[in-house]
């Protein structure tokens, strides 16, 4: 029929059984005459593993080796399901992400896909073989080195491979039955979603929810490939990611829902910097020397000045993983700038409620604040887009926001529907 490209995250080949399993359902998609090409991750916690190991030997493991040591994981998956592809009778050829055609820039450890020529895998798809592909990994265009995408880069190695190769769909398996409309480990009623635009599913990822990683709904969306998100440990339907005009399935409501789901990210910071002179060209130097330091902000809010000193505050939020560099970034531009002091608060989280129907419906900001406050949540920040409403809370007060914000909009089911198969809902 057509190209299959299939992605099976690190809990779906956790061991050998779970190898097993998806051989079968690798095989059963061949038989059904499709051309498949499989995306594997590292197996169960290989990856984390790897990195603790490097950390023992070197405190500050070089990136090159670093990533030529983190590409292991991938090869081993590959290697066992292309063998267990093989006892069940079909051929099965592996390939790195190299091997594969992944060409990338020279940034290691969080590189980005400049081309995709998979020669290789259509000479293998031709001659009638299953083609598997390790994720997560490249070759640098430049340097010639091995590279590695960041963490969910077997999601965009997937949705790579698939628009180069003309796929007809890219199926991410994982260890839930699909997209829910929050995370079912907080909110055990959360709805499965059966179609989701690209747009939502942007603001989803870009917001915490952890199924799908940013850039491969971006990859996705900018070469209009379909991603089939769906577990490999059932048979479910699982949910479609599409463009926005085909969201509305037959037998629905001619309108798209107001509200999609509620995503929440524990991984932020907030730094304010206290007592920066309301003077052009200050707010610019704070954040040029966060970009400097190659740090990515969320969102940003500067006080009105305070009439007596003409002085304001501005705070934004960042990985929480980057707030050291930062705050070593902004101590170098105090007397530059300025400003009295550095404010740093690692214990706060984001809630974000996202929904392309909010554009023509309005209250729902009203509606989202009143729930948090008959919940006693305070709100330390806000950021808004066209199809989201972001809060910043107490890290303390993030399940209590999603699980107003779910029950306010009227987003969940009277039966619990998702099942986490694995651990990690990726």
């Amino acid at each position: 029929m057509g190209i299959v490209v299939q992605k099976y995250g690190g809990s779906s080949v956790a061991d050998a059984t779970s190898v097993k399993r998806v051989a079968q359902r690798v095989v059963a998609t061949k038989k059904a005459g499709h051309d498949v090409v499989v995306v594997v991750s590292a197996m169960g916690d290989t990856t984390d593993d790897l990195i603790d190991l490097a950390n023992q030997v070197s405190p500050l493991p070089p990136a090159r080796e670093l990533d030529m040591l983190l590409t292991a994981g991938e090869r081993i998956s590959m290697a066992v399901l292309a063998m267990a592809i093989g006892n069940l009778g079909q051929e099965a050829r592996s390939f790195t992400g190299s091997q594969a055609g992944v060409i990338t820039d020279s940034e290691h450890g969080r590189a980005k896909i400049i081309d995709v020529t998979p020669g290789r895998i259509e000479t293998a798809l031709a001659e009638g073989a299953i083609a598997i592909v390790a994720g997560f990994q490249g070759v640098s265009q430049t340097t010639k080195d091995i590279t590695t995408l960041g963490r969910g880069g077997s999601d965009t190695t997937a949705v790579a491979l698939a628009a180069a190769l003309g796929a007809d769909v890219c199926e991410i398996y994982t260890d839930v039955d699909g997209i829910f409309t929050a995370d079912p480990r907080i909110v055990p009623t959360a709805r499965q979603i059966p179609r989701i635009s690209y747009e939502e599913m942007l603001e989803m990822a870009a917001n915490g929810a952890k199924i799908l990683h940013l850039r491969c709904v971006e990859y996705a969306r900018r070469n209009d490939m379909p991603i089939h998100v769906r577990s490999s440990f059932s048979d479910k339907i699982g949910t479609w990611v599409v463009r926005s005009e085909d969201v509305i399935l037959e037998g629905q409501p001619m309108e798209q829902a107001i509200i999609s789901g509620v995503a929440h990210d524990r991984s932020e910071s907030k730094i304010t910097v206290v007592g920066v002179p309301d003077q052009v060209g200050f707010a610019a130097a704070i954040l040029q020397a966060l970009a400097d330091a190659q740090i990515n902000i969320d969102m940003v809010v500067q006080n009105v000045s305070a009439a007596a000193t003409s002085l304001t505050d501005i705070s934004f939020t960042l990985p929480r993983a980057d707030g050291q560099t930062a705050m070593t970034a902004l101590a170098r531009l105090k007397d530059e700038v300025g400003y009295e002091k550095l404010l740093y608060d690692d214990s706060v989280g984001k809630v974000s409620i996202i929904g392309a129907g909010m554009r023509s419906e309005p209250g729902i900001t009203a509606k989202f604040f009143r729930a948090l406050a008959d919940a006693d949540i305070n709100i330390a920040m806000i950021s808004t887009s066209e199809i989201r409403i972001s809060v910043v809370v107490a890290e303390s007060q993030v399940d209590a926001a999603v699980n107003a914000a779910h029950t306010a909009f009227d987003l969940g089911t009277d039966e619990v529907e998702a099942v986490v198969y694995g651990g990690t809902g990726r």
